[in-house]
């Protein structure tokens, strides 16, 4: 088991809780999804993951140690990466630049930084042909291949990914999917919030739904498969009715 989450607590604000008492855990080389409908607090809980917010009660164990109040730079250090669903390129910074700063971390170990850089563009052609180009002059798929890309840089043992084919066109989006399923055979484990839940429940070897900041259900891929299309209609009626 690479992460474990222990009855986490935590919101934005004093006495305003978005999770309330959430456990989960994730093994290692697998890809495990959360989902359920806006607002359950999905994006929040690999935020307090990160280090962006801090749990009023619970805890966080990665690796078995704990990593509650320890800032994103020290987690990547220790092998875990975060993919949020925002964009997470400068734009006025080109392919390399932007790269570079995915390897701020190891910036001292210069002869690290560009076998890293190399092995991206031998993963990922189409930056190294456009290395310097500023990200504002790519495509919506290009960029999203760039932030892959960066966090990949750090070789995560453990990464975080947020809504990742949000805004995407469908066929960049099955390539993103792609890209996904293949991460935990290079031995990473994935944490995958997705509002896709077809696609969630299809890329995980276990699955949580979340609702109301609290665990609903919990299980492997094939039980949530049983039951998917019932999945989908309670995720958006109460999606809707949030």
């Amino acid at each position: 088991m690479i992460l474990e989450i222990s009855n986490v607590t935590v919101g934005y604000f004093e006495d305003i809780d978005i999770l309330s008492n959430l456990s989960l855990r994730v093994d290692n080389c697998s890809t495990t999804s959360i989902i359920g409908p806006n607002g359950a607090g999905k994006s929040t809980l690999l935020k307090t993951i990160f280090g962006f917010l801090h749990p009023r009660k619970g805890e966080i164990a990665y690796n078995g140690e704990s990593i509650v109040g320890m800032p994103p730079h020290a987690l990547i250090r220790r092998g875990i990466s975060y993919l949020p669903q925002e964009h997470s390129t400068f734009p006025q910074l080109t392919v390399e630049e932007n790269l570079m700063m995915g390897l701020w971390a190891f910036r001292d170990d210069k002869k690290n930084v560009k076998e890293r850089l190399e092995q991206a563009y031998s993963e990922f052609p189409s930056l190294g042909a456009k290395r310097h180009v500023r990200a504002t002059f790519l495509s919506g798929g290009e960029l999203k291949m760039l932030e892959f890309a960066k966090v990949l840089l750090v070789k995560p043992r453990l990464l975080l990914i947020d809504e990742p084919s949000a805004g995407l066109a469908p066929t960049i989006a099955s390539q993103v999917y792609s890209r996904i399923g293949e991460l935990k055979q290079s031995g990473t484990s994935v944490l995958l919030v997705d509002q896709n839940i077809r696609q969630a429940v299809n890329l995980a070897d276990f699955v949580y739904m979340i609702e109301m900041g609290k665990n609903r259900l919990e299980g492997p891929r094939e039980d949530f498969k049983k039951r998917l299309e019932d999945i989908i209609h309670e995720s958006l009626l109460d999606g809707i009715a949030g």
